[in-house]
């Protein structure tokens, strides 16, 4: 779903239950003011847009991408069976745990057999 770009800052402060993050386009990430960790989040409109914005409920996991002039919004099921999380290690941040989304598909470099395809990596929450 595609919103504008003070829809996108309603929706993410419409969020209950979710931890995750934003970055603005006009600043580096404030861990106080974009990181939220065991509260919702909550933004404000700024002289920046939000350029992305990741968040998880360990149910569902959504992205927020700025594309031209307005923000497309994606939700990703995390309860799927072939779910895999990694952490990542950047520096003076939390350590992201983000997940893989893999698919059966059948291959035909494979004499059509049926193989795990990564669909793609989405935001799953902060480790500890």
């Amino acid at each position: 779903m595609h919103k504008s770009r003070e829809e996108i800052i309603v929706y993410i402060n419409s969020l209950k239950g979710y931890e995750g993050y934003v970055q603005f386009s006009h600043r580096p990430i404030n861990k106080v003011k974009d990181i939220f960790i065991g509260r919702d989040p909550q933004v404000e409109s700024e002289d920046g847009f939000i350029y992305e914005a990741h968040f998880a409920n360990g149910e569902r996991s959504i992205s927020v991408k700025q594309v031209n002039s307005s923000w497309l919004v994606s939700e990703t099921n995390l309860s799927m069976s072939d779910v895999q999380t990694y952490l990542t290690d950047i520096k003076e941040c939390p350590s992201i745990v983000m997940a893989e989304i893999w698919v059966e598909e059948e291959d035909l470099l494979c004499e059509d057999m049926v193989v795990k395809v990564l669909q793609k990596s989405v935001f799953a929450g902060f480790e500890g």
